[in-house]
């Protein structure tokens, strides 16, 4: 079947003698459980980990044996080295999957691993050593004859040689930490004030992030886009690559949707890289799955990035557009087997696009969101019709969302015969997808599906500043969006009145019979008919509402507020209530009541922990300069002021863990 995964050894359905028959996932969430899925489809026992945070966690629940390791935090659990090798022992798991983060690409980790008799599912501490290090990795590429962008890589000394070397390579540069990935500890700078911040910035996160400080600069391409090839490689001599994933629609150096294949490249761009990626892993000795990333221009030039030695967050929609189970292909390299497969036999089928759904405030310039789960419900996985949706999570309804770890919940996935298909079957996915209790980004990805530059396939790394500059505003329906809106609101309206009638002791009927309504849709009223236009089988209650509008098929949330119903639905989020038309005629009539003015207080805008205050009680500062510093979900956040202030009375210190909207301090 197109899209699905395929068998790639004859021995799919049982267990060799030589392969594993208990394996460690030394990861947490969505990962966690994808790789348990994996090695209980090949017959193959799961040991899980978790830490104080995640004993109520679903990779926990889903594996056949689970392991106590520490407190919340990763530095005290899931990055100690010790206490995975301790649970290897207790349970007897023969080797360990690492997911990708936390030990996933530490040569010391797979060694200490090896002197126990564990296999480390992975590429060998060689390969992980010369690709995991930014700065040796580009060494390393450009003796091999690879493709590298211009910059330095040897140690800068302070702020001021970070600013000597950025003048010689030209601005704009990139600041980035040698250890570091997942865009922690890298910075943009346009000119010699933003290299001194932003060099101190990076290592400063890239410290607390990986217990590294040091970074490097090289030249920043303009309109570039972030295109990496998947490779695969076996101990016996066998390296392939799987095409490519486009990876361009980033926030803050962040991947937030990636697709396979990329809408850029040509045929021949394609095996370029691809042969040069395979050419590199060679170089190394590479074992397992690994990525190749590289900067693509305009042009179609592109330059060698940086290698990850491990399973990337991405790698669904590769599996989707080739058939090949990744997870299975690296058990399977780890336990000694020769790959199945030939460079001839790899073939893109169709298209996949993949969103990662984040636990953060989409309005609120996407800060961290943290709580419980009080809803999640995700549309149905499987094939309908010629698309398949595919929901690679690590949460369930209830479940915690955490400040200690990153704030992704899910990686949703579709496929398709082509591009546009598979995108509006994201689309339609997307707003099927309910969650609740926290703030998340599905609002922002809907609308991303419906933006004309995404569709047309003209990306860079710069989509999301270019086109959201003042961040993701709550976006207005036009004309026919309202339409579409005041019309399922009106449906919902009638099928709840009707409900309603039919409740015994009402004290008077209902007004259901009525041919004519007004809906409120924000501060707009739009009168309606009552017609057969709308068809849906939507009962009160139900999260999703499906349906036709005018014979188009929508799928929309709602939610039930005093007197009325937000729906959310391709990104808009609006609140409406369904009048008589004379109720409407007063309702207009009501005045409007305003919120409380915080115009002189800075407000925590997340959940974190207070890393600095830069002022004191009194100071004058200008607009743009540094007020404070808070850390959440391991990213440092600075506060500035937004226009010349005096600072007031101080309310918050260094070290202190704040909530959402607490002040941090006042201004005069």
């Amino acid at each position: 079947m197109a899209g699905a995964f395929v068998a790639t050894t004859p021995a799919q359905d049982c267990r060799e003698e030589s392969m594993f028959k208990k394996i460690l996932i030394a990861n947490r969430g969505e990962i966690a459980c994808r790789v348990i899925k994996t090695a209980r489809r090949m017959g193959i026992a799961t040991v899980a980990v978790y830490s104080d945070a995640d004993r109520d966690a679903l990779h926990v629940e889903m594996a056949d044996e689970a392991i106590h390791i520490g407190p919340a935090p990763a530095a005290e659990s899931y990055l100690v080295a010790d206490k995975i090798i301790a649970a290897c022992k207790e349970t007897g798991a023969e080797a360990v999957h690492p997911g990708y983060g936390f030990l996933s690409e530490r040569a010391s980790f797979c060694e200490a691993l090896e002197a126990e008799g564990i296999i480390f599912i992975g590429p060998k501490p060689k390969a992980i050593r010369a690709m995991g290090d930014k700065i040796e990795s580009k060494k390393f590429a450009n003796a091999a004859n690879v493709s590298t962008v211009p910059g330095f890589l040897g140690v800068i000394e302070d702020a001021a040689h970070a600013e000597r070397i950025a003048g010689e390579i030209g601005y704009p540069v990139m600041i980035k930490a040698s250890a570091g990935g997942g865009g922690k500890g890298m910075r943009i700078a346009w000119n010699k004030d933003e290299v001194r911040d932003g060099f101190d910035r990076a290592r400063s996160e890239a410290k607390s992030a990986f217990g590294d400080d040091r970074v490097f600069i090289e030249k920043y391409i303009v309109d570039p886009r972030h295109i990496e090839i998947q490779v695969l490689a076996d101990a016996h001599g066998t390296t392939l690559y799987l095409g490519e994933r486009e990876c361009s629609i980033q926030r803050r150096n962040q991947k937030v949707v990636e697709e396979a294949p990329s809408p850029f490249l040509d045929a021949a761009t394609r095996r370029a890289m691809g042969e040069q990626s395979v050419a590199l892993a060679k170089a190394v000795d590479y074992q397992s799955a690994g990525t190749v990333e590289f900067i693509v221009d305009r042009d179609r030039n592109f330059y060698f990035l940086e290698m990850n030695t491990r399973l990337q967050v991405e790698h669904p929609v590769t599996e989707l557009v080739t058939g090949i189970d990744l997870v299975e292909q690296m058990i399977r390299i780890a336990a000694g087997e020769k790959l199945a497969l030939t460079q001839n036999d790899i073939r893109l089928d169709g298209w996949a696009v993949e969103s990662r759904l984040y636990a953060e405030d989409p309005y609120r310039s996407f800060l961290p969101s943290i709580g419980r789960l009080t809803r999640y419900r995700p549309p149905a996985e499987g094939k309908s019709g010629s698309t398949i949706v595919r929901n690679d999570t690590g949460v369930y309804e209830g479940a915690e969302i955490s400040m200690y770890y990153d704030p992704m919940v899910a990686k949703l996935c579709t496929w398709a015969p082509s591009r546009l298909e598979a995108i509006d079957a994201m689309s339609d996915a997307l707003d099927g997808f309910s969650v609740d209790g926290i703030e998340h980004n599905v609002p922002f990805l809907a609308a991303l599906m419906r933006h004309p530059r995404w569709r047309e396939g003209r990306l860079s790394t710069g989509f999301i500043a270019e086109e959201y500059p003042d961040g993701f505003a709550p976006m207005t329906p036009n004309a026919g969006e309202a339409q579409v809106l005041a019309r399922v609101a009106l449906s919902a309206h009638l099928t709840d009145a009707a409900r309603r009638a039919k409740h015994l002791d009402r004290l008077r009927p209902a007004q259901g019979l009525r041919s004519d309504w007004v809906v409120k849709i924000g501060d707009d009223y739009h009168a309606l008919a009552t017609t057969d236009a709308v068809e849906s089988e939507w009962r009160p209650g139900d999260a999703v509402w499906r349906g036709a509008v005018d014979g188009k098929s929508v799928t929309a949330q709602l939610r039930p507020l005093r007197n009325g119903m937000r729906i959310d639905w391709q990104g808009l989020s609006v609140r409406t209530r369904v009048f008589a038309p004379r109720l409407a005629e007063l309702d207009a009539l009501m005045p409007v009541k305003l919120p409380p003015d915080t115009s002189k207080m800075l407000l925590c805008p997340m959940p974190g922990l207070v890393v600095s205050i830069s002022v004191q009680e009194g100071q004058e500062v200008k607009a743009g300069e540094t007020l404070a510093v808070v850390e959440a979900m391991k990213m440092e956040n600075v506060l500035r002021a937004e226009r010349d202030l005096t600072v007031g009375p101080i309310r918050a210190r260094p070290g202190e863990s704040l909530a959402v909207d607490a002040v941090i301090m006042e201004f005069a």
